[in-house]
C-alpha cells in the first residue's frame, strides 16, 4: 500500500520533502521499537533525550550540515549520561540504560538520516532528462535492495540447504544469499541501461555488491538484537511484516554507503 507513495516521493521532485516527512516518520518509530527490545533485557533508555538528539542529528541532514554532528553526538553522550544519574538510585543498569539510549540514535537515526540527506543534499538536475541525482541514486538504492530481499527470498525457498548463520536466523541460507548477490548485480545492471546511465556499469555493479553485502550484514544484526531480546518481531505495525525496524535493517547500513558514494561521485 505504501509502496506507490514512496515512489511517487522519489520520482516526483516537488515531493521531495514528502519523502523526507516517510523517512522521518519511520526513523521515528523504528527507533521506539529499538526501545522497546532494549527495553526487553531491563534497559531504561532515556526517549526524551534519545528523541532530541534524533531531531538534531535529522536537522543537521535536512540542512546538509554534517558539521552539526560534531556538536551533536557528543551532545548526547553527555546528555544521556547526566540524565540517567540524576534520576538518581540504583544504579545497576545506568550502564545498559544509557548505551541503549545512544546506540538506539546511532544505529537507527545516524545511519537513516543519510537518506535525508541524500534527498535534500542532490536534488539539483544534472541528468539529460531532467531528473536529479538524489532520483536516480534512491530509485537505484531501492532497486537493488528490494531485488536482493526478493532473489534471497526465493532462492532460500526453492534450494535453500546450507545455513548461513544458524545460530542467528536460521531461515537464511547460502543459496539464498547468492540469489540476492545475482539479484542485485542484475538490478544495476538493469538501472544503468534503463535509466541511470550516468552511473558507469562497472561502477553500478560494485556498489550493488557492497550494499547487498551490507544488507546481509545489516539484517543478520538485527536479527541478533530480536534474538537476544527474545523477540521474533521488532514490533507488529506492518501484517506480515514486523515493525519499521524489521524493515529498515538492510537499509539502515546502506544509507551511509549511497551517501558517501554520492558526495564522492557528484561533488
Amino acid at each position: 500500500v505504501a509502496l506507490p507513495v514512496l515512489i511517487a516521493s522519489i520520482l516526483y521532485p516537488p515531493l521531495r520533502y514528502l519523502f523526507v516527512a516517510i523517512a522521518v516518520a519511520a526513523i521515528v518509530v523504528a527507533l521506539y521499537e529499538f526501545w522497546f527490545l532494549a527495553k526487553r533485557v531491563g534497559a531504561k533508555p532515556d526517549i526524551v533525550v534519545g528523541y532530541a538528539a534524533t531531531a538534531a542529528i535529522l536537522v543537521a541532514f535536512f540542512y546538509n550540515v554534517p558539521e552539526w554532528l560534531i556538536v551533536i553526538v557528543p551532545a548526547l553522550v553527555v546528555a544521556a549520561l547526566a540524565a540517567e544519574m540524576l534520576r538518581g538510585a540504583p544504579f545497576d543498569k545506568m550502564i545498559l540504560s544509557v548505551g541503549s539510549t545512544v546506540l538506539g540514535v546511532l544505529y537507527v537515526a545516524l545511519l537513516g538520516g543519510h537518506l535525508i540527506a541524500l534527498r535534500t543534499g542532490f536534488a539539483e538536475s544534472v541528468t539529460p532528462d531532467s531528473y536529479s541525482v538524489s532520483t536516480h541514486l534512491l530509485s537505484f538504492f531501492f532497486l537493488v535492495l528490494m531485488g536482493s530481499d526478493t532473489g534471497a527470498y526465493y532462492a532460500g525457498r526453492l534450494l535453500g540447504r546450507h545455513k548461513l548463520a544458524p545460530t542467528v536466523s536460521p531461515g537464511k541460507t547460502w543459496e539464498g544469499a547468492v540469489g540476492g548477490m545475482l539479484a542485485s548485480l542484475l538490478m544495476a545492471a538493469l538501472a544503468h541501461y534503463w535509466f541511470f546511465p550516468e552511473l558507469p556499469l562497472r561502477a553500478a555493479l560494485v556498489l550493488a555488491a557492497v550494499m547487498n553485502v551490507l544488507g546481509v550484514v545489516g539484517d543478520l544484526t538485527e536479527s541478533a538484537l530480536k534474538r537476544g531480546a527474545n523477540a521474533k518481531d521488532a514490533a507488529s505495525i506492518l501484517p506480515g511484516h514486523g515493525g519499521f525496524l524489521d524493515r529498515l535493517d538492510s537499509l539502515l547500513f546502506n544509507a551511509p554507503l549511497i551517501y558517501y558514494f554520492a558526495l564522492y561521485y557528484w561533488r
